[in-house]
């Protein structure tokens, strides 16, 4: 009989599998779509799309580590490297959109409208949240606090999915060039606070 904890790491390989293949055609999308539509919004999802697949890459480097039968500590140093990579990702993502979206704004760079992003924005919003629950109850079974920021990570998708969601569709349906950088600078805050918290934890500090 397989070991409960054996279960859920290849459970959790098996999520991470998902996160890079469907992350990947996400990633190739958005930023076609958004540099075809001069759109902010869509680019930066296009490439939390790539965070993502590298999120979900070093994750499940740390599940293997611990399902090849590593030794304790080895496990812990994986889980604290995955746990600040994660961290960090979030902060190169957070640092392009703010730039992109403050420049778009100042020059008032109108965005086209995109009907494939309005799509990918909808699905994306039923996917995510069912891939972040999944990754959030295995790593409550397995203890690991990488694949728990790692879920946040994909919840943080569903919240972007809808912010792209809300700019392209008042660019679209009303004109206002100015929500699609608008709905990309409300993504900033919620991602510079996951990073800190997961770089704080990585080190071994205590966050809010």
């Amino acid at each position: 009989m397989i070991p409960e904890r054996t279960r859920y790491l290849r459970w959790g390989l098996r999520l991470e599998y998902f996160t890079v293949g469907w992350n990947s055609l996400e990633a190739i999308v958005a930023i076609g779509a958004g540099v075809i539509a001069g759109s902010i919004a869509l680019v930066g999802f296009g490439l939390d799309s790539v965070v993502e697949v590298l999120s979900g890459a070093i994750l499940f480097w740390r599940l293997r580590v611990e399902l090849c039968g590593a030794a304790p500590e080895a496990s812990e140093r994986a889980e604290r490297r995955a746990l600040l990579f994660v961290g960090l990702s979030f902060f190169v993502l957070g640092a392009y959109i703010l730039y992109e979206s403050g420049k778009k704004l100042w020059l008032q760079e109108h965005p086209k409208e995109s009907v494939v992003g309005l799509g990918l924005a909808i699905v994306s919003l039923v996917v995510m949240p069912a891939l972040a629950l999944g990754k959030q109850r295995t790593a409550a079974r397995l203890g690991s606090r990488a694949l728990a920021a790692d879920a946040k990570e994909t919840a943080i998708c569903s919240y972007l999915s809808f912010a792209l969601l809300l700019g392209l569709g008042l660019n679209a349906w009303l004109g206002w060039w100015w929500a699609d950088p608008v709905a990309a600078l409300a993504m900033v805050p919620l991602i510079l606070r996951e990073g800190r918290e997961a770089v704080e934890e990585a080190r071994g500090a205590p966050h809010d």
